[in-house]
């Protein structure tokens, strides 16, 4: 076990570790996040306004800091798997991923041969992990977490599949994209019953698979009623807080 690995070490615990999305590109805002006592951020590479070069440099400041850099990535090409994996990350989270075959595609570019096609020409992963290169070469297989997106009517109807395929090691609902594939409009009310079928497909087929379960959710409250069902959670992100923390206290001002 290495200790730098706090995600994976806790989730492995099942100690229920939070997350949460960073789309602000800023070494500072990454370093203020870490410090909040979470276990894991996701660098948000899909949505965010994060470059190649703010993606490294957050990175750095993250795992620096003891807590678990994670990128979502914007789709399962081998190029920007690689790239992000060559940061030092300790896992990748990949968006809609609607069949099989893009899962597994996703796990090649993801590991290393014998297990995948994954190459090695940079020294930042290992010291992402504080290990040497070798070290580094002989456990990412292991370590790196590979997670993978559940939120189209696709990725629904093929999840047992998807879920049946080595190496993805957590599905993680987005129930955003979920509600408005599903439903035609975002949020979801939560009780809508093709929405409440679709999240119970997807967690049955994670748990017969061994696979790891999680969603983002809005808040704490939200977080602490998830801890019954999932094994993590991503709660929110940066820009949402912000302006759920201003827009909250200038109406107190105003009122």
């Amino acid at each position: 076990m290495n200790p730098r690995l706090r995600l994976l070490n806790k989730i492995k615990a099942g100690e229920f570790p939070l997350m949460t999305f960073v789309a602000i590109p800023s070494v500072r805002q990454a370093q203020i996040v870490s410090l909040t006592g979470l276990d894991g951020i996701i660098l948000d590479c899909e949505h965010g306004h994060i470059s190649d070069d703010s993606m490294h440099n957050s990175v750095a400041a993250i795992s620096a800091l003891g807590v678990s850099p994670i990128i979502r990535i914007r789709g399962p090409a081998h190029d920007i798997i690689k790239r992000a994996l060559d940061t030092g990350a300790h896992g990748i989270m990949v968006p809609q991923i609607s069949n099989a075959q893009e899962a597994e595609q996703v796990v090649q570019s993801s590991k290393f041969p014998p297990h995948g096609v994954r190459g090695q020409g940079s020294a930042f992963p290992a010291i992402g992990h504080g290990l040497t290169i070798p070290e580094y070469m002989q456990s990412a297989n292991g370590t790196i977490l590979t997670m993978i997106q559940i939120e189209t009517r696709a990725g629904v109807a093929d999840v047992e599949a998807i879920c049946a395929v080595p190496g993805v090691d957590l599905v993680f609902i987005g129930p955003n994209d979920l509600a408005q594939s599903l439903l035609g409009y975002v949020p979801a009310r939560g009780d809508e019953p093709e929405f409440v079928a679709a999240i119970d497909k997807i967690e049955a087929a994670a748990r017969k698979h061994g696979k790891w379960f999680g969603r983002m959710v809005n808040d704490g409250a939200a977080a602490k009623e998830a801890r019954k069902r999932y094994d993590t959670v991503a709660i929110t992100g940066d820009t949402k807080a912000i302006q759920n923390w201003y827009r909250t206290e200038f109406d107190i001002a105003r009122s």
